[in-house]
């Protein structure tokens, strides 16, 4: 007899092991399906994750030729709350704002950016190709636009300006890392005077990024991923290492779900995908609770975001 309630106490004790264990991953599962709190902040601080930024990507690259001063204007009239520039370095070591490592697909000429001096550079119109292919958005300034340096940049936009900067191919520039920051020193943008986040440096190269911290801890960084056509994942362990070193993510929107958004929030990173042109897409991700989204249209989603911000009164 005492064998038989030995036994039917056994069986219960291994029910509740069970019954705890599918009740721990439903909770896991009913986390993961919850969407992350919505970001609206638009005046907190920078890496707050209740801030939301909009990030001129390129500039206004929708409206003008990206990576031009034309275009960051545009960006910051339309209320973007970054300057996103890519960096290219020539051959006498000038950093100079540029998608791609090669000029062809924007200027006339052809070839590898560290193949040219400055001089070479500035010489190539980098905006007449955007009035040959939107003829309805052409506009005669954009003729003859010069390929800025981060100098130049720098030094129209100073202060009032925030610069999310992406070091592009940097184990193809040796000294890179290090002359970006030597000219964000020179223009006094590192340190305990500025804003918080008022420079941001990402890269999809975690050790460009690691050579940064080492140098420049103060400065927040944002990890580039690109899961293509793949849905995005993180495991744990890949989550944790990210977070000993970045603030947050940057992702291709396409690969995301409200899933992966609500897990990278809960870790307390931020997350900000790329490239949203779409209204409904801006609308799609500001209800998974990204905290900020790469856009060519600033303007665009800066009336998404007023309309959001409205409803939820």
């Amino acid at each position: 007899m005492k064998i038989n309630i030995f036994i039917v106490l056994l069986i219960f004790m291994a029910g509740c092991g069970n019954s705890e264990e599918i009740n721990t991953e439903t909770e896991i599962a009913q986390k993961d399906n919850q969407a992350a709190e919505i970001a609206l902040d638009r005046d907190g601080s920078l890496l707050s994750e209740s801030r939301f930024l909009n990030i001129a990507h390129r500039g206004a690259s929708g409206h003008a030729p990206e990576h031009t001063l034309v275009s960051y204007q545009m960006g910051e009239e339309m209320n973007a709350d970054y300057i996103e520039i890519d960096l290219q370095m020539t051959k006498d070591d000038t950093l100079i704002a540029l998608h791609d490592d090669d000029l062809s697909r924007t200027t006339a000429s052809q070839g590898a950016v560290k193949t040219f001096d400055i001089d070479e550079i500035k010489a190539y119109d980098v905006g007449s190709w955007f009035n040959e292919e939107n003829p309805e958005l052409a506009q005669p300034v954009f003729h003859q636009i010069e390929i800025p340096t981060l100098e130049e940049i720098l030094k129209t936009f100073g202060h009032d300006a925030n610069y999310y900067i992406e070091t592009k191919s940097p184990e193809t520039y040796p000294g890179m890392v290090e002359e970006l920051l030597e000219v964000l020193h020179r223009h006094e943008l590192i340190g305990e005077d500025i804003r918080e986040g008022q420079v941001i440096i990402q890269s999809f190269d975690k050790s460009s990024l690691l050579e940064v911290k080492a140098q420049e801890p103060s400065i927040p960084l944002i990890k580039l991923l690109n899961f293509r056509d793949d849905e995005a994942v993180l495991t744990e362990q890949e989550m944790d290492e990210i977070k000993k070193y970045a603030v947050g993510i940057g992702v291709n929107h396409a690969s995301l779900t409200k899933e992966f958004v609500n897990k990278v929030r809960r870790e307390g990173l931020l997350i900000h995908p790329y490239t949203i042109n779409k209204k409904e897409d801006m609308e799609r991700l500001i209800s998974w609770g990204v905290t900020g989204i790469f856009t060519d249209y600033p303007d665009r989603l800066e009336t998404v975001l007023e309309n959001y911000s409205s409803q939820e009164k």
